[in-house]
């Protein structure tokens, strides 16, 4: 098997949504300022970040929209771990709004459905923040029904940014479907048989955080 990372990397700095602050990723204690705590030769590390919830690669829970509904620390690691996948191709210079005409031909029960658009080709440039693809209420509404168990996409939103209602987060989380945003290199992964991970951290009263999402791919056999 052959993992490969859909995962963008978090910088000091960088802007993952349009107006919320990019983080900051500093020193708590320097290996400069530990050498004087420590035995000669020993020097330690400690990193400190501070950032909103939503950088980077992460997952939302039903609680990021609903305030009844479970936070990070609630959800199941079934829901979000080895999960069977599906990616749906749906380049971004074809259209921006996906309907759910692109998800009929798939059987989606139970799978995690990662909508490979190609956007992710334009992270950390201006372009990236805007004009991006997403999904409609009733491709929402159509993967509901047909018993999905997470949506991940490779946009800045899986709702049009522009619709202040999002129904694609209204419909999903409202039903206990986590949603991945800002994924990446979907384009390495198969059409069918791979297994998802995407485990954010265990935080009470907090409804999104980043994750390290990946996929595990069977390797393809070399011919001899």
């Amino acid at each position: 098997m052959t993992f490969i990372d859909l995962s963008h990397t978090i910088e000091n700095g960088m802007v993952t949504y349009p107006g919320l602050p990019g983080p900051i990723v500093c020193d708590y204690l320097s290996r400069e300022a530990a050498r004087g705590r420590y035995a000669p030769g020993v020097e330690f590390h400690i990193g400190k970040i501070e950032m909103v919830a939503n950088t980077g690669t992460y997952l939302d829970s039903p609680f990021h929209r609903y305030a009844k509904g479970a936070d990070l620390s609630a959800l199941r690691l079934e829901s979000l771990a080895g999960l069977p996948t599906i990616v749906v191709r749906a380049p971004w210079k074809d259209r921006r709004d996906i309907g759910r005409a692109a998800f009929e031909d798939h059987s989606v029960s139970g799978m995690a459905v990662l909508v490979h658009t190609g956007w992710d080709v334009n992270w950390r440039t201006e372009r990236y923040l805007h004009g991006h693809p997403f999904l409609t209420g009733d491709a929402a509404e159509y993967l509901l029904s047909q018993g999905v168990a997470l949506v991940g996409i490779d946009s800045v939103n899986i709702d049009d940014v522009g619709d202040l209602a999002r129904p694609v987060h209204s419909i999903l989380l409202g039903a206990g479907v986590p949603i991945v945003e800002h994924m990446c290199n979907l384009a390495a992964l198969p059409d069918e048989g791979g297994r998802f991970f995407a485990v954010p951290a265990k935080v009470a009263g907090f409804g999104s955080w980043p994750v390290r999402a990946f996929a595990e791919v069977r390797s393809e056999k070399r011919e001899e």
